[in-house]
């Protein structure tokens, strides 16, 4: 979640492949080591395999590059390795290059860029990149403002379980933010946050309570539960 919340923090492609896979094997090995703050081993593991044009073992590589962990951090050596994944459809490795532009980590900021990069990801179904290319629309920063747009993402990521996306929901529909205001949506998202750990949610759905009627209320966590238990695929 944090990595949503500061915008800092960039993607490190998790465990892949089948462990009869020597490719495999390797990419794990250096992911258990990165995992441990064993920077020489990933290096180690993950290199050869970057060169051999393996697409998540590159975005790690480029990971390693932009937060400088077991090499000197170099940005433009990120960015190249990012791009080597990107190429190749990797959806983290989008992200992160979008994530570089929005912040102006090593580039010149590009929100354009940064939404192109985020776009390119989120409709692989990246969460991240949903939440924030939402953020995006909603504040117009590389595209033109258009709250409906920011729903649209903000509910891919949320279906996803983003807490935060999740909340910013909650705030769309009590505010009629691309969307005709509907309270009893507004107070599930925020139940679902507040379930989630987003503490700004507990505060808004408590507000809000005291508004709605008993029945509005008993409805609206009925649909929570409903959102949740349906691994949040049915929350309408």
């Amino acid at each position: 979640m944090m990595k949503r919340l500061l915008a800092t923090l960039v993607i490190l492609t998790g465990l892949i492949g089948s462990g009869g896979d020597v490719w495999a094997q390797d990419f794990n090995k250096g992911l258990k080591a990165a995992q441990s703050g064993d920077f020489a081993t990933a290096l180690k593991e993950w290199k050869p395999l970057a060169e051999q044009g393996r697409a998540d073992a590159q975005n790690n590589l480029g990971w390693m590059y932009e937060r400088g962990d077991g090499v000197t951090q170099d940005y433009a050596e990120a960015l190249k390795w990012y791009r080597k994944a990107a190429e190749q459809g990797d959806a983290a490795a989008q992200f992160n290059i979008g994530l570089m532009y929005k912040m102006g980590n090593g580039v010149t900021q590009d929100y354009a860029e940064a939404v192109k990069w985020h776009r390119k990801a989120a409709e692989q179904g990246e969460a991240a990149a949903q939440y924030n290319l939402g953020g995006m629309y909603k504040r117009g920063d590389g595209v033109t403002q258009d709250d409906a747009e920011a729903l649209k993402w903000y509910r891919k990521a949320a279906e996803q379980g983003d807490a935060v996306a999740q909340y910013n929901l909650g705030v769309s529909y009590y505010n009629s933010e691309g969307v005709l205001q509907d309270t009893i949506a507004a107070h599930m998202w925020f139940n679902i946050a507040a379930a989630n750990g987003i503490n700004a949610a507990v505060k808004n759905r408590d507000t809000l309570a005291e508004k709605l009627t008993k029945a509005d209320i008993i409805e609206a966590q009925k649909r929570a539960k409903r959102c949740v238990a349906s691994g949040y695929k049915d929350c309408n």
